[in-house]
């Protein structure tokens, strides 16, 4: 038996803020930017638009890949990824900036505005780390019953909103999107030459830098108090240097782990999908490896780090690009707030 992905999908909000608009009203320059992150643009949510709104554009996307549909009509692809939600048993969602906080979760709102009848719903919180975890907990789901033959993972992030505008160390990272995938149990081997779909995973955390990225604000270790006046929201707070540092250790343990626990090299694998928080932070680590620039695929200069979207949409763009062919190794690494770090094996 095998877990094989047969459908990814993306969303990401109209609205393109380059980094010469930020440039505009904060103190910074797109040569700035572009020198410390690979930044170029990123993709911001309207006042509207929440968590669960992106993750059900990007799961209708890939239901209807699903059900077969590759249209441009709304309305048909509404229809066939209605059709294709009735076969999912398992939703789970990564996300950092969730519809509401603590409850309901945001795989529930999905589940019901895709119709999703049958489905268990959950939200998982492992940062930008959301869809690796994701991606192996469905599996695990799926395979302890027989039962269970289908999961819908979303990786959806609203980072716009819980970002302080005005620190320019922080609101140049970051973007809105998600991005999702819909995986079968199959009788594809899981093993052997002929080797089908998730083959290996590694999922890890580090909580002794907790501090490093957080929201400090609102849980129940400081909660909001009666009567209290707050000059901001929440928002995100990074240590940039140990992020940055502990990132670049993150993606070269995984990959190399990963390879040895396979017995492979980099020469075997066809893609590799960072998640992408900086561009710097890549290089780094491909530097460390030794691996070629061209085995990892980064979108980073188009949206920016969107979280636990991040490796979905770079997914989802590599699939309806035709650049993942049928046998191909690919490889996700994922690293964020936990702190927590991973990876997947897939063989497409």
């Amino acid at each position: 038996m095998a877990i094989e992905i047969i459908g990814t999908g993306k969303a990401v909000p109209p609205r393109r803020v380059s980094n010469d608009d930020l440039a505009a009203r904060i103190d910074t320059s797109d040569e700035w930017i572009r020198s410390h992150t690979g930044i170029g643009s990123r993709h911001i949510a309207d006042e509207h638009t929440s968590c669960s709104d992106l993750a059900l554009e990007a799961s209708k996307n890939a239901l209807a890949m699903v059900a077969g549909f590759s249209g441009e009509n709304r309305e048909e692809r509404d229809r066939a990824s209605a059709k294709a939600a009735k076969s999912i048993d398992i939703i789970i969602l990564g996300t950092t900036t969730p519809d509401f906080f603590g409850c309901p979760s945001t795989a529930c709102i999905v589940q019901d505005k895709i119709g999703a009848d049958r489905a268990g719903a959950m939200d998982i919180v492992a940062g930008c780390t959301g869809f690796v975890y994701g991606l192996e907990t469905a599996a695990g789901l799926l395979n302890i019953s027989k039962e269970r033959k289908r999961a819908l993972i979303i990786g959806s992030e609203t980072l716009s909103k819980i970002t302080d505008w005005n620190d320019r160390g922080t609101c140049v990272l970051f973007g809105d999107g998600a991005g999702a995938a819909v995986i079968e149990k199959t009788t594809a081997p899981s093993e052997g030459q002929q080797r089908r779909g998730l083959i290996r995973s590694m999922i890890c955390s580090d909580g002794s830098g907790s501090e490093s990225l957080l929201f400090r604000r609102g849980g129940s270790r400081n909660p909001f108090k009666a009567g209290e006046t707050l000059e901001k929201g929440i928002v995100v707070e990074m240590n940039g240097q140990e992020v940055y540092n502990f990132a670049v250790k993150a993606v070269t343990d995984t990959v190399a782990a990963l390879m040895e626990a396979e017995g492979i090299t980099a020469d075997d694998i066809a893609w590799i999908i960072p998640h992408q928080a900086n561009a710097r932070i890549v290089q780094a680590a491909r530097k460390r490896l030794k691996i070629p620039e061209e085995k990892f695929f980064l979108n980073i200069e188009e949206y920016a780090n969107t979280s636990a979207a991040t490796i979905p949409i770079a997914l989802d763009e590599l699939n309806r690009n035709g650049q993942l062919k049928k046998g191909d190794m690919i490889m996700t690494v994922g690293f964020g707030a936990g702190l927590t770090y991973g990876g997947n094996i897939i063989i497409w």
